[in-house]
């Protein structure tokens, strides 16, 4: 039996973890074969290693060129002019958050993934369809690349609809991580680049272990999630260098394929950045703490630039307890559904939309049962992340 041939370009762990999840729409579905590719990239260090734990079937860069596939998945525009496929590209984030300042002679401004350059890499050739989380970013299209309108397709956002599925399992969350009754979980979120948590993260997590009693025992637990950017553009081995000293009081680092979700979905409290992640915490019922924003590179369009105007900044002065005290205080529930509300106009029809999709583009029919949003499975102890061992950390499925 003859199948259709998808090809699936994963730049980065980021890219490789959204395209899995849309991957699993495909994964039932003998008359389809799913291969992997690697690009170069700056950030694609890690890829390798990720792509073998999955076992996945992988074909070189170089060969790709050489080969025709009946469809090809990417979230992100690098290398793709020479893909001999049907595309379909995806944001691989929380909408489109990071806006491109630079000069004349340098990277074309504009929000990134929405630019020209993003959506027609060769300069010539539309995807077989662009796909958006939100109606809102069709205004941002008209303006940029208005010829992208014709395939653009609002499919919705995945990471919103298993976050949202899984507020109902939040306590057995917790439980997996082994937070006791009574004890507060803090999550510091970090997105990559020098103005992120992680570019202030040698002065905030002294705080977090000098100013909240953590450890099993304590009052507080703190999971820090690191963009996997980091990992790869620091080296592995290095971030592990630096955080290590933190593991051993307490502070658990989570892995780059680690499924940070739940982790996010357990949180009493939120302190984050400008990035994805940061802007999913909206969803659940944990105030945010800004580590700051950075207002040049964010798309002031953005439901992240409307959490920089409401969520508190952390301050370098009063004591942290205090200032999480305070956040709680100035949580309003209601503003910070207004902010989630905009990461997606087809909320929990993600998985419906894109399997449609995919399949369109395919040319087969949808296999005969609705795809449903799947819980996310119970997370590992949070005591697995900390520490961070040199031969290696915790491994989970992202």
């Amino acid at each position: 039996m003859g199948r259709k041939r998808v090809l699936a370009v994963v730049h980065t762990v980021t890219y490789a973890k959204r395209l899995l999840e849309v991957l699993s729409l495909l994964a039932a579905d003998f008359r389809v074969q799913v291969v992997f590719t690697t690009p170069p990239h700056a950030f694609g260090s890690e890829v390798p290693r990720f792509l073998a734990e999955l076992n996945s079937a992988v074909i070189p860069w170089e060969d790709v060129r050489h080969q025709s596939f009946d469809l090809a998945l990417a979230a992100g525009p690098q290398g793709l002019a020479h893909v001999r496929a049907p595309l379909i590209a995806l944001p691989h984030g929380a909408n489109y958050l990071k806006r491109i300042v630079g000069p004349p002679d340098g990277p074309e401004a504009g929000v990134a993934g929405l630019r020209r350059s993003d959506i027609m890499p060769d300069g010539r050739e539309l995807p077989a369809a662009l796909v958006v989380p939100h109606t809102d970013e069709l205004a941002a299209l008209a303006r940029s690349c208005p010829e992208a309108l014709a395939v653009t397709e609002v499919v919705g956002d995945p990471a919103h609809d298993r976050i949202a599925a899984g507020l109902t399992r939040r306590i057995a969350y917790r439980r997996a991580l082994g937070i006791d009754e009574g004890q507060q979980l803090v999550v510091v979120a970090s997105t990559w680049g020098p103005r992120s948590s992680f570019g202030r993260i040698e002065a905030l997590l002294p705080r977090l272990i000098g100013e909240l009693p953590g450890g099993p025992g304590g009052a507080f637990r703190t999971a820090v999630l690191v963009h996997p950017n980091v990992w790869s553009g620091h080296g592995a081995w290095q971030v592990r260098a630096w955080l290590t000293q933190f593991g051993r009081y307490g502070i658990s680092v989570l892995p780059p394929e680690a499924d940070w979700r739940s982790v996010l979905i357990a949180a009493d409290w939120i302190i984050g950045d400008h990035g994805s992640v940061t802007l999913y915490g909206t969803l659940t019922p944990a105030p945010i703490l800004l580590t700051g924003s950075d207002d040049e590179e964010i798309n002031p369009a953005s439901p992240a630039a409307a959490l920089a105007l409401t969520a508190p900044v952390l301050s370098p002065a009063p004591p942290l307890v205090d200032q999480l005290a305070y956040a709680a205080s100035e949580y309003d529930r209601d503003e910070y559904a207004a902010i989630a509300a905009r990461i997606t106009s087809e909320p929990g029809r993600f998985h419906r939309n894109m399997r449609r999709l995919m399949y369109r583009v395919l040319g087969l029919g949808r296999p005969a049962y609705e795809p449903g949003t799947e819980l996310l499975p119970l997370p590992p102890p949070l005591s697995t992340w900390a520490g961070l061992p040199s031969g290696g950390a915790g491994q989970e499925p992202a």
